[in-house]
């Protein structure tokens, strides 16, 4: 199968990394400099007429240093952000580059040291403008002072160790490179801007910014400029106790995603909080392309479910849950009133994200019976990164068959009255380790003597078995049950793998499963439920499509990217040798 927008964005990690301590990088930028002027002392003793005085200090560790310290403060003037570390990372790579370049001279003559070091400092000019408005500002004209930073001191110290005539020459070279550099930025931009009238650079400057600090919601602008207004269903159950806390079971047909605090990625955590109900958000059916533009779409959502509970009509009986399986898909199934709930599942197969066209062609299918059909993907086993289910495969026929199925049952089924429990356990593990904000929470339905309890862990999927091992335990204690994910993406900072089970292990937080499933069946209480489906409206998400494009434009762009930066390059050295003749 062709991969899809979740696999290529995944592939887009690999490009990302953790910059080392300032420390480290200032470390190096010191031994660089003595290592030089030792070679520059030994050379100058065996070659006493022929080595030039070149000091490593002065020509590349004074530089570096001044751009360490004065570059974060610069940016951060202009309302940018800027670590300490990526700022010693970069001085201490453009000085790598700046003593490569410069001791290529040595390969011809030393008298030609001038020359390359001019070169070197060129070079150093236009990388730093090019990283910087990477990584902090895209708008290339307040980046030229922080970038000049580490080759403005490099002139001084030229001036100082050859002759007033090397700053005219360094400086007709950093306009050579800088002119080339901002070209080749115009050049990497240009896809971007013209499938998607917007700046490539623009977002990986917000993508910074939430690394940096993960509360930042600059990421949400971009994709605003991308999203397109979606119509969804949502479907929820409601019940109510007489002596107990109400109880609200609803399923979006949105995504929680992409990443962090961004966009709807908090998403059951937010509609959780706010309802005075015991509220447990599963996760319908809904890829990437569905993830909210900003964390206030989710206030549309709330509106809807709020005007969904209006005039609804209450029932007291409900059928008893059954589960079967066509092909790979099992489904638990129970109807409630005139609704009915599916959970469906693959695992131990894979289990990811359903495309909205499956649940909506398997909605319309059961509305032919119930007015409310709710539509669940347990998203409970991960093997891989993966792309969604998507409609007319073999899968998705297989979701709609048993589906289908299922519902024609529930029509026949007896209906009994019931009881219904619910807990709610946060989880003492954190983000990192694949757990959301919600922890764990349990429903537990008792109709004519059978138990069926709903398990739900906020997190993003499943690692692979861990289902099983839990729906073992699960069973001994109830006759019929389901484990399910939020799939929440807060859980995520980078990519989509931090799976419920992969950090923590099983034996873990099952007893504390096991002691959510307890508190609810404690909490049993009987009930009235009622069905309803709130109408989202002018929800801005990504879009169809979008992500997959996106991530395919920029797979893309990084293959042209590497010989349009050495085209550039060679153009540039070219111009900086016909610069130096007029000069010299």
């Amino acid at each position: 199968m062709a991969q899809n927008s979740d696999v290529k964005l995944g592939q887009l990690t690999r490009f990302i990394f953790t910059a080392p301590s300032w420390k480290r990088s200032l470390f190096l930028i010191v031994i660089l400099g003595l290592l030089i002027d030792g070679a520059g002392v030994r050379a100058w003793v065996i070659l006493p007429f022929s080595a030039l005085p070149f000091s490593g200090t002065l020509a590349f560790t004074i530089p570096a240093i001044a751009a360490l310290v004065l570059t974060k403060p610069i940016i951060e003037y202009t309302g940018k952000t800027m670590t300490w570390n990526r700022s010693a990372l970069l001085a201490l790579s453009s000085t790598v580059f700046g003593v490569i370049i410069t001791f290529i001279a040595l390969a011809s003559s030393v008298r030609l040291i001038p020359l390359f070091y001019a070169i070197s400092l060129g070079f150093v000019f236009g990388l730093r403008l090019f990283v910087l408005v990477a990584i902090a500002d895209y708008r290339v004209p307040r980046m030229l002072i922080p970038a000049f930073t580490q080759s403005s001191v490099g002139i001084l110290a030229g001036i100082i160790l050859f002759s007033p005539s090397f700053g005219i020459l360094a400086l007709v070279l950093h306009i050579v490179f800088g002119l080339g550099f901002a070209a080749l930025i115009w050049m990497i931009e240009r896809p971007l801007r013209r499938a998607f009238q917007i700046r490539g650079l623009a977002f990986i400057n917000a993508f910074i910014a939430h690394m940096t600090d993960g509360s930042s919601k600059g990421m949400e602008n971009f994709f605003r400029e991308i999203g397109e207004e979606i119509f969804v269903p949502q479907v929820s159950f409601f019940f109510r106790r007489s002596t107990a806390n109400p109880i609200m079971f609803t399923v979006p047909n949105l995504h929680p995603g992409p990443m962090g605090e961004i966009g709807g990625g908090n998403l059951p955590k937010v509609l959780h909080d706010s309802f005075e109900d015991e509220t447990l958000v599963a996760h319908g059916c809904a890829t990437h392309d569905f993830n909210l533009v900003s964390e206030t779409e989710i206030d549309k959502v709330i509106d809807a479910l709020q005007k969904s509970r209006q005039n609804i009509t209450y029932s007291g009986v409900a059928g008893r849950a059954e589960r079967l399986t066509v092909g790979s898909v099992q489904v638990l199934y129970q109807r409630f009133g005139d609704s009915v709930l599916l959970v469906t599942t693959r695992s131990p197969q894979r289990t990811e994200d359903l495309d909205f066209s499956i649940g909506m062609t398997i909605m319309a299918e059961g509305h032919r019976w119930f007015p409310h059909v709710a539509v669940v993907d347990a998203h409970n086993c991960m093997t891989d990164l993966s792309s969604p289910v998507l409609l007319a495969t073999l899968t998705a026929t297989e979701y709609q068959q048993a589906s289908l199925e299922a519902m024609d049952r529930c029509r026949t089924t007896p209906l009994y009255p019931f009881r219904i429990g619910v807990s709610h356990h946060t989880m003492p593990f954190s983000r990192v380790q694949g757990f959301g904000d919600l922890g764990v929470q349990a429903m537990v339905v008792e109709t004519e003597g059978q138990r069926t309890a709903y398990m739900l862990i906020d997190g993003n999927n499943m690692a692979e078995g861990v289902r099983e091992v839990l729906l073992e335990e699960v069973l001994k204690v109830v006759d019929h049950a389901e484990v399910m994910t939020t799939d929440s993406h807060v859980v995520n900072t980078i990519t989509g793998k931090n799976p419920v089970g992969m950090h923590v292990g099983t034996a873990e937080f099952l007893p504390l499963v096991m002691k959510a499933l307890q508190a609810a069946l404690d909490n049993l209480s009987p009930s009235e439920v009622a069905g309803a489906t709130a109408h989202c409206e002018h929800i801005v998400v990504f879009g169809s499509n979008r992500i997959s494009q996106l991530a395919s434009t920029v797979n893309a762009m990084l293959v042209f990217v590497a010989p349009l930066s050495l085209a550039m390059l060679l153009l540039a050295f070219l111009l900086s040798l016909v610069a130096y003749i007029v000069i010299v």
